[in-house]
């Protein structure tokens, strides 16, 4: 299934997208001046928690919802009014949707049956190959109630990728398998990726999901696009308090101070913290800020320092490799990871350091991300690599 150069143009573009819906309290904004690129070949992943707009988005492309205002664009043209099976694009959805009175390979070939003049013998052969792509031949003569759900998941894409779109449209595809399905789904969905090379845009509120599939993603927060980025990026440099917040798990801890910029210290009941002369320049003469860091960058500490803080162990959490704790600082509930080899008891007071290279900083008011902690990478030990 060899696909055409179009690397020098988008994939699908939404520009300045806004969707509106009335109700009786008035308009409410499902997606607000929505600006997003997906180039040819990428998988793009919207994110985001329940109500936040992404199946709108995914939908205003599919032409299953009308937009508002701003202009949709597939292969560089403009599908407003086009009607979805105009879109050059396929559809996977959450509950499969498959026929059940028709067989694997009558499912499969139905779309293109509706959107093309193929004659059977093509439909054909591109049934077969797909099915073997997806090593689902063998199921070809069953029907759907005959399937087990990764099945009918397979199913389900092989239904669209027979179609050879300009773009996989995926909504919520895996959230109906079981953990461990939805695992060995979600490495298959990358390679199957690879092998076709289309542009993908994939809802999901999984944010691990996000962060093991996307080439970039994009985290949407009441109809609002909060960051457009890699993984990575959306992870260590996340553009606001939101975004830090909903990538990664267990998520950021936020820790809200009154900063004195003549000292560089900021303050929250028994919490004392001093930034450095670097931070303190960044921070401005900002009065309240919010100090965030992820579990996994808090240390144990064996003394007391200018980036120490005194816990209680409220909750362990073992988890093998590490432990979860869950302890309490002033009036604040934080979670660190440490070491699974600690033996640590609940109501155990425990020292712990924010390490000030690995602290972020938000503004209190707008959340805006005054700085990301510092990255340093690593190199691969020589000899590593082949």
């Amino acid at each position: 299934m060899a696909r055409a150069d179009h690397s020098q143009r988008p994939a699908v573009e939404y520009d300045g997208v806004t969707k509106t819906f009335d109700s009786d309290g008035g308009e409410v904004v499902a997606v607000e001046d929505l600006d997003i690129q997906v180039r040819d070949g990428e998988f793009l992943v919207l994110v985001g928690p329940s109500g936040c707009g992404k199946s709108t988005t995914l939908r205003l492309l599919a032409g299953l919802e009308t937009i508002t205002d701003g202009e949709v664009r597939v292969g560089g043209e403009v599908v407003n009014e086009a009607k979805p099976k105009d879109r050059d694009i396929a559809m996977v959805f959450q509950n499969y949707a498959l026929y059940p009175h028709k067989t694997v390979a009558e499912n499969m070939r139905f779309g293109l049956e509706m959107t093309s003049d193929l004659p059977d013998d093509a439909i054909d052969a591109r049934v077969n190959e797909t099915a073997e792509m997806l090593s689902i031949t063998e199921l070809l003569d069953r029907r759907p109630d005959a399937l087990s759900g990764g099945q009918k998941q397979r199913v389900a894409l092989g239904r669209a990728i027979v179609r050879e779109p300009e773009v996989f449209l995926m909504d919520e595809p895996l959230s109906n398998l079981d953990a461990k399905l939805r695992t060995e789904m979600r490495t298959e969905l990358q390679q199957l990726h690879e092998q076709l090379g289309v542009a993908t845009v994939y809802v999901t509120h999984d944010q691990t999901e996000a962060m093991t599939m996307g080439d970039r993603i994009a985290v949407l927060n009441d109809g609002a696009l909060q960051q457009l980025g890699t993984p990575l990026e959306c992870y260590h440099e996340p553009a606001n308090r939101f975004v830090a917040g909903f990538i990664g798990s267990p998520s950021m801890n936020f820790v809200e101070l009154e900063y004195t910029p003549r000292t560089g210290v900021g303050r929250r009941g028994d919490i004392t913290y001093e930034v450095t002369d670097e931070q303190s320049t960044q921070l401005g003469d900002r009065g309240h800020v919010t100090l965030g860091i992820r579990p996994e960058d808090i240390e144990l500490a064996t003394e007391t320092g200018p980036a120490t803080v005194v816990a209680s162990v409220d909750v362990v959490e073992p988890m093998g490799r590490e432990n979860l704790l869950h302890v309490s600082i002033d009036d604040r509930e934080v979670v660190a990871s440490v070491s699974g080899e600690y033996d640590i008891s609940i109501g155990q007071d425990i020292r712990l350091r924010f390490p000030r290279d690995r602290i972020h900083m938000f503004d209190s008011g707008s959340g805006e991300t005054i700085f990301n902690r510092a990255m340093e990478t690593e190199r691969l030990p020589e000899g590593a690599t082949l």
